[in-house]
């Protein structure tokens, strides 16, 4: 990212609101991370409320006049609510409600994941600000100041106070026509005619394709265009590569059986990291009676494997030192690229229609042209339902530190897995249909496998027991079974 700041500096102050006992060693991270960041010391100042001298003033009369004064509301929510006053509100929840209350921007901040953890009013506080806030998660106080960075360069660039110029979009430094591919050109024209009904015929200079694509900025291409039509990227931008690891059994484990580094261009890269996992996984043999010339199928679709690998090359934060990486597992694939969702997303939005926050414009545009991306804005999406049609877990999204992760889960449960496990044919049977059908309830399974409600709810408790299935739903009609947690470990140590 390319930034210019406003000449004027002005002084930005930040309440930071939390239960101070539990996460104080948060707190006074944050302030200190604040207040020494190249960037933030210039526009930033936190405001601590044990950083305050001894006043005659009750506290809380103090703590929300700072409220006032700030112009942003942190909040670092952990498990505990705080003291409470006389109404039964603490601190904490009074300085977000004042917050709300003033318009101040707010950005929250949650400890961990594990509801079970959480006062109860903790709880019903994260769910009331969700709707209205930024929240993301974080584990770690290096992932905290990750976040609190992000959001806040997000904060100034969002209120012009600095202007940037987004990596994909600027000049490549030293770059001419003379690095850009006019073999690559010519072979995305006809393909992009085809799938897009792209205006520009084959044939077309180079030079003018790349104006039209918006990668030229003046006579010089833009970082865009080297990522996409180079003649060797990795010239100008060395980390713009895959790194693909294929590992025997669950963990990460030397020596590594394959290892392999992909560059090239975008479209490059992709191509050969898909190849690559299809490779490692399992293809699907069709049956006898099928037609003689049939697509070769794997246990996790091509399609929602090239949209993760896709997804990470087009999100991906090119600034970073990191590289994407691929790592294929005997139960799962992870595919991991430096960068973050935008702090108003949360993983669970990806899994249902949403906004689409593109990092890389100029990237994404041409890779959907190309077809490479299905629609701008629904690969998250594309995955989701990909997997649930083939008989998979959906996949999981995450964060990892700096890393954005895609977890795809492998259909470890064959017909000699469920058999060591010591399932029943009839329980194999209801494996068999929620793989098909993605769930199951107790009077679907009678009616499958013709037994008594009594012996189908057995069976159901028994697939849940070996975390199989998972329960969904608490009484009646609503009571249905999923593939659950073991589901998705799959096998047990590499």
């Amino acid at each position: 990212m390319v930034m210019t700041t406003s000449r004027k500096m002005m002084t930005i102050g930040i309440f930071v609101s939390s239960v101070q006992k539990e996460l104080n060693e948060e707190r006074a991270a944050i302030r200190d991370y604040i207040r020494t960041d190249p960037l933030l010391q210039i526009y930033f100042e936190p405001f601590l409320f044990e950083d305050l001298p001894a006043l005659d003033r009750k506290p809380d009369e103090l703590y929300l006049d700072e409220v006032d004064r700030c112009t942003i509301y942190l909040g670092i929510f952990g498990n505990e609510y705080g003291s409470e006053n006389r109404q039964g509100f603490s601190p904490t929840e009074l300085e977000f409600k004042r917050a709300t209350e003033k318009s101040k921007y707010r950005l929250i901040l949650v400890k961990g994941k594990d509801e079970s953890k959480r006062h109860p009013k903790m709880q019903k506080l994260i769910s009331r600000a969700t709707p209205h806030v930024v929240r993301r998660h974080f584990s770690t106080i290096d992932e905290l100041k990750k976040e609190v960075y992000a959001a806040l360069v997000q904060f100034l660039c969002d209120s012009k106070i600095i202007s940037s110029t987004p990596f994909d979009e600027s000049a490549c430094p030293r770059a001419t026509l003379k690095d850009i591919s006019d073999e690559k050109v010519a072979w995305f024209i006809p393909i992009a005619k085809r799938e897009r009904s792209f205006p520009l015929n084959p044939g077309t200079p180079t030079e003018q394709v790349l104006k039209h694509l918006d990668l030229l900025e003046g006579a010089q291409p833009t970082n865009a265009a080297i990522l996409l039509f180079g003649v060797k990227p990795q010239k100008f931008i060395p980390t713009a590569e895959i790194k693909c690891m294929h590992y025997h059994g669950t963990v990460v484990a030397k020596p590594i059986p394959s290892h392999q580094i992909f560059t090239g261009t975008l479209f490059d890269q992709t191509d050969q990291a898909t190849d690559f996992i299809l490779s490692k996984i399992n293809r699907i043999v069709p049956p006898r009676d099928s037609a003689p010339v049939s697509e070769t199928k794997y246990e996790i679709p091509k399609e929602v494997i090239q949209e993760a690998v896709v997804n990470a090359v087009a999100h991906r934060d090119y600034t970073s030192a990191a590289s994407v990486q691929v790592s294929v597992f005997s139960d799962r694939i992870e595919v991991r690229n430096p960068g973050s969702l935008p702090p108003d997303l949360t993983f669970e939005d990806l899994k249902i229609k949403h906004s689409s926050r593109p990092r890389n414009h100029r990237i994404a545009l041409p890779l959907y042209l190309a077809h490479y991306i299905e629609k701008i804005g629904y690969g998250t999406i594309q995955m989701t339902t990909g997997c649930r049609d083939a008989g998979l877990p959906e996949p999981e999204f995450s964060q990892s530190g700096g890393e954005f992760v895609v977890t795809l889960w492998r259909d470890w449960l064959t017909e000699s897995a469920m058999a060591e496990l010591g399932l029943t044919e009839r329980q194999m049977r209801a494996v068999r249909f929620v793989k098909e059908k993605g769930r199951i309830g107790n009077s679907e399974y009678q009616d499958l496998v013709k037994i008594s409600k009594r012996n189908a709810s057995r069976d159901l408790s028994e697939l849940v027991e070996k975390e199989i299935f998972e329960k969904k739903g608490i009484h009646g009609t609503g009571v249905h079974y999923i593939l659950g947690k073991r589901a998705k470990k799959g096998p047990i140590g590499p």
